[in-house]
C-alpha cells in the first residue's frame, strides 16, 4: 500500500512538473512531454487545405518575420500540419485543439479555424521568447516533444478598455488585441462613449464627434480642482472602426462595442443639449465621477435618436451583441423632472428604476427586432447596489427582458443567484477583482488569479448561466499607454488563466514561472509591466 502511494506521488509530481515545463498561459487542459524535439527551421512547410488557410497564412507570416525567408504553404507532406476534424466538437467544442509534436511534425487539429488558431497561440508560446521578434534571424529552433489536448472552461472571456475617458489610439488598440489573441481572450469590449468623451463617428449626428470628442481640459486628481492645463480629443472614423473590427477578426476576437444610456451621457448631451433633461451643458465635462445628467427618455427624439445611433453601430459592428451600460443614473434630477415624471405616471410605473427597466426593454426590444442582443451592467435588472441610492428609487414591478446579458460588477452573491434563477446569463466582472484601473495594493496578481466567476453558493445546474468573466481597463486616472499597460499587465495574463483553464489546472506558482517567458517578450515589445508583484 506504501508503494502504491508512492508510485503516486511521483506520478502527481511528473504531471505537475510536466505543466510546468510548458510554459503556456493559459495553462492547458492535458499535457504530456515526449524525450526529444522537433526542428524548426527555414524551410518548414505549413500543410494546409483551403478551410484552414486563414490560419495557415496568419502562421506563415510569423515564421516569415522570424527566419526571413517566405514559408511554403502546401496541400500535403510534413511540416507543421493544419488539419480541421468536426467530430473534435464533441469532446473539445469549437474553441478547443489537440497539437502534437514529434519529431517529424507538428500537428494541430481542431473542429473549427478557432480551434487552430489557439493551437498556433500554444505553438508560439513553445517557442523562444524571441522568436518573432529577434532583430537577428532565425535560422532553426527546437520545439519540445508533446502532446496537448486543451479547451476553454469559458466561452467568455473579456478584456474591456475604456476610451472614452482618455483616447488611445487604433494601434493602442491593436497592440493589446495582439496579446489578447496569444492569452486566447475571445471578447473586447470596446468603452466607447461615456461622460467624457464620444469616441465613434455616427454619420447622422456629427456633432457626437466634432463636440463630444473633445474636452477643453482634463481633472487630473481625485476630489480635486487640480487640471493638466491641455486638451484631450480623439475619435474613431468608421473606417478606421471597420479596420480594428478586421484586425479583430483575424485573432478570433469578438468586439463588443459599449453605447452608454441611459446615463453616462454628458458627451452627447453637450454635442446636442436637448438630448438631456436638464439640457444645460454644451461643453464635455473636465471632471470625473457620477454626473447628474442623462438622456431624457421620456422624450420620443431621444428615443429616435438613440435607435438611429445604434442602426449605425449595428452596420459597423458583425457581431451581434451590443452594451448598453445602463449604470449609474443619477435618479434624482429624475424625480424633480415633469417630464420623467410624468412618463412614470403614463406607463404606470413604481420608481425611476422601474422607467430604467422600461426603457431598457424597449432597447431590448429595438435590438432584437434588429437581430441582436442587449447587454448590460447589473443595473439594467433594478436591483439597489449603490449606498448612495434610495430604496425607494429602486422599488420594480418591471421584469428585465429575458434576452439580455447582465453584467456583473456589484452587489454579492445573493445578486447573481437572483439572475441566473430567473433565466438570465451573466458575465461575472466583480469590481473588487477585475478592475484593472485598481493599484496593486487593492487588487494584486495572486488576488486577480483567484478570482472564480462561478462564485460559491451558486447551484450546479446555473453554472452554465454565468458565460464567463472580464477585466476592466477603466481610464480616469489612467491618462498614458505607459500607465494603462503598467496596471494591465501582467494581470491580464492571470485573467486569460481564470477565463481559459479549469479550476482543478489551476497553480498560482507554475503560473507565476510560466510568467517569465511573458515578461521577456513584454520587454521586447517595450510593455512596460508591473513588475513588483505578489
Amino acid at each position: 500500500m506504501k508503494t502504491f502511494k508512492i508510485l503516486n506521488i511521483f506520478l502527481l509530481f511528473f504531471i505537475a512538473l510536466s505543466h510546468a515545463q510548458v510554459n503556456i498561459i493559459p495553462r492547458p487542459m492535458e499535457v504530456s512531454i515526449g524525450d526529444g524535439f522537433y526542428e524548426l527551421n527555414n524551410k518548414t512547410a505549413i500543410v494546409s487545405d483551403e478551410i484552414s488557410r486563414n490560419q495557415a497564412d496568419y502562421l506563415a507570416a510569423i515564421l516569415d518575420d522570424a527566419f526571413g525567408t517566405k514559408t511554403k504553404i502546401k496541400q500535403k507532406g510534413r511540416g507543421i500540419v493544419l488539419k480541421i476534424n468536426p467530430e473534435m466538437k464533441t469532446s473539445l467544442g469549437n474553441e478547443g485543439y489537440y497539437l502534437k509534436s514529434s519529431k517529424k511534425q507538428v500537428l494541430i487539429e481542431a473542429s473549427s479555424n478557432t480551434g487552430l488558431f489557439y493551437g498556433i497561440q500554444s505553438l508560439r508560446q513553445l517557442l523562444p521568447s524571441d522568436f518573432e521578434f529577434s532583430k537577428q534571424l532565425h535560422k532553426k529552433v527546437l520545439i519540445p516533444q508533446v502532446e496537448i489536448t486543451d479547451k476553454p472552461r469559458f466561452g467568455w472571456r473579456s478584456f474591456m478598455l475604456d476610451e472614452s475617458r482618455h483616447f488611445k489610439g487604433s494601434q493602442v488598440v491593436k497592440n493589446l488585441l495582439d496579446q489578447m489573441a496569444l492569452l486566447k481572450m475571445n471578447v473586447f469590449h470596446w468603452h466607447l462613449t461615456d461622460d467624457q468623451g464620444w469616441r465613434i463617428k455616427i454619420k447622422k449626428y456629427p456633432n457626437l464627434t466634432k463636440v463630444g470628442g473633445y474636452r477643453e481640459d482634463t481633472q487630473s486628481l481625485r476630489k480635486s480642482d487640480e487640471r493638466y492645463g491641455y486638451p484631450h480629443q480623439g475619435f474613431y472614423t468608421q473606417e478606421e472602426i471597420k479596420d480594428i473590427i478586421a484586425y479583430a477578426e483575424e485573432r478570433q476576437i469578438l468586439i463588443v462595442p459599449e453605447i452608454e444610456m441611459p446615463g453616462h451621457a454628458m458627451a452627447a448631451i453637450a454635442s446636442y443639449p436637448w438630448l438631456g433633461i436638464l439640457g444645460a451643458n454644451t461643453k464635455v465635462p473636465e471632471f470625473f465621477g457620477k454626473l447628474d445628467d442623462s438622456f431624457n427618455i421620456a422624450d420620443p427624439k431621444v428615443y429616435q435618436f438613440l435607435t438611429d445611433v445604434l442602426e449605425e453601430v449595428f452596420e459597423l459592428f458583425p457581431g451581434n451583441v451590443v452594451h448598453i451600460g445602463g449604470d449609474e443614473v443619477m435618479f434624482d434630477v429624475w424625480k424633480n423632472s415633469e417630464m420623467i415624471q410624468n412618463k412614470i405616471k403614463e406607463e404606470g410605473l413604481s420608481s425611476p428604476a422601474d422607467l430604467q427597466i422600461f426603457f431598457t426593454n424597449q432597447m431590448s426590444s429595438f435590438m432584437e427586432s434588429k437581430n441582436h442582443r442587449m447587454m448590460g451592467w447589473n443595473e439594467i435588472l433594478g436591483a439597489n447596489v449603490h449606498e448612495w441610492q434610495e430604496d425607494a428609487d429602486v422599488e420594480v414591478e418591471q421584469k428585465l427582458a429575458k434576452s439580455a446579458i447582465v453584467h456583473f460588477w456589484k452587489g454579492n452573491v445573493d445578486l447573481i443567484n437572483e439572475a441566473v434563477t430567473n433565466g438570465y446569463d451573466i458575465v461575472n466582472s466583480l469590481h473588487s477583482m477585475t478592475y484593472l484601473d485598481y493599484n496593486y495594493k487593492n487588487l494584486p496578481l495572486s488576488k486577480a488569479y483567484s478570482f472564480d466567476p462561478i462564485p460559491e453558493g451558486v447551484d450546479e445546474k446555473y453554472h452554465d448561466k454565468i458565460l464567463g468573466s472580464g477585466c476592466q481597463m477603466w481610464s480616469e486616472w489612467i491618462p498614458t499607454v505607459q500607465q494603462m499597460n503598467n496596471h494591465v499587465f501582467p494581470r491580464i495574463a492571470a485573467y486569460a488563466e481564470v477565463g481559459w483553464t479549469s479550476k482543478v489546472n489551476k497553480d498560482y506558482e507554475i503560473f507565476t514561472k510560466s510568467l517569465e517567458d511573458y515578461k521577456k517578450r513584454w520587454e521586447i515589445l517595450g510593455i512596460e509591466y508591473y513588475s513588483d508583484f505578489k
